[in-house]
């Protein structure tokens, strides 16, 4: 998700398609993620709606490909309608981008011959089988480039490995280096932490993560949210976020803008009176601030909703309209909006137009 809305919200058109399915179909996710024992541990993550049909996919319309890592590789390489895609992506000379276990289908088509590549570790054995220049991780964030081929560990190297991708489309960023302060705590959702945090650290902006009561280094564990046919969205846990910075050393005077992730962390969030100061200082200097889904709840408590146009998750409705602003549907539900240097969406659906919006609050652009 993190790469397929990041450059949604550069501006690229991007298309997410799976063998045997259509746009509008769904593909599970996983959550995958090291918990201490000799190799990750597994679980369910969000439902991954597509947008575009497989079958209906003409390479001439594409400038890149892009191949997500997790389990999905396993069985994709022994698709013949994958590997020859993959292929005519190859004979092509377009450009290439691959994680985690994505390489896999790369080694089923034949691509990695001579080819400097990474990848999670233990991929390494048979990736030299396939002939690839096999370079060997040390971290998890790690990336190699080969001329049109990009490759990296896992998704904790998505802001490398995205920036990567971004400048072989030819990419310029104008307008980076900026310092973005996100307020964390325990059970934000998954993706509303993530998808942000790492799209502004793709466009080499700053950017750190504090939770009141923990420091660098400490974790904060998160949820997924999704809409599964039930009356309200379901929950099941997401990945630990690392923070980055400590909370009580936080000078806000010392950042261009802050966001406020949604999940349940809002909840107690806002009985916090040091998050509420925090938030106040940053909306009464006039710097942006950009909150999604249930993030609203502090800018209530805090009290700087007053006069302001904004949505929100529906059931935070009432919190938006007792503080005295003025209710936006978010209609369709990745509907995002500006009001000064406020801007307010929904849910994790908008990030791409969420994130669009908040770079033009602080004049970061990305040029092809």
């Amino acid at each position: 998700m993190v790469p397929f809305q990041a450059l949604q919200a550069y501006g690229v058109a991007v298309d997410a398609v799976c063998p045997g399915k259509k746009a509008g179909d769904v593909c599970r996710t996983a959550i995958q993620q090291s918990c201490g024992h000799q190799t990750y541990e597994e679980w369910r993550g969000h439902n991954f709606k597509l947008n575009a049909s497989f079958d209906e996919i003409e390479l001439e319309n594409y400038d890149a490909l892009v191949i997500p890592g997790g389990r999905a590789p396993e069985y994709l390489a022994a698709n013949g309608s994958v590997v020859d895609l993959v292929r005519k992506f190859s004979e092509s000379g377009k450009i290439i981008a691959s994680i985690c276990h994505g390489q896999l289908i790369l080694a089923a088509a034949d691509y990695l011959k001579g080819r400097k590549c990474t990848s999670y570790q233990s991929l390494g054995p048979v990736l030299v089988d396939a002939g690839a220049s096999w370079v060997q991780p040390q971290t998890l964030a790690d990336c190699v480039v080969d001329g049109n081929l990009i490759t990296g560990t896992t998704y904790h190297g998505h802001s490398e490995y995205i920036r990567h991708l971004v400048k072989a489309l030819g990419g310029s960023i104008i307008g980076s280096r900026k310092r973005i302060l996100f307020l964390c705590g325990d059970y934000m959702e998954d993706y509303e932490i993530a998808v942000p945090f790492q799209s502004l650290e793709v466009l080499e902006c700053h950017v750190d993560a504090v939770c009141p009561n923990k420091i660098a280094g400490d974790i904060c564990p998160t949820v997924v949210h999704d809409f599964e046919g039930d009356q309200t969205y379901s929950e099941k846990p997401g990945h630990n976020f690392k923070l980055t910075a400590n909370f009580q050393d936080i000078d806000a005077s010392t950042y261009d803008a802050l966001v406020i992730p949604g999940g349940r962390a809002p909840e107690y969030l806002q009985l916090n009176p040091k998050v509420i100061a925090l938030v106040k200082q940053f909306m009464d200097s006039g710097k942006p601030i950009a909150s999604i889904c249930l993030g609203h709840q502090i800018l209530s408590a805090a009290g700087v909703l007053k006069g302001k146009k904004c949505t929100a998750y529906p059931t935070v409705k009432l919190n938006v309209v007792l503080s005295g602003a003025t209710w936006l549907e978010p209609d369709p539900i990745d509907r995002c909006f500006t009001d000064g240097n406020l801007v307010t969406g929904a849910t994790w659906q908008g990030h791409p137009e969420f994130i669009s919006q908040f770079m033009a609050l602080l004049g970061i652009s990305v040029v092809f």
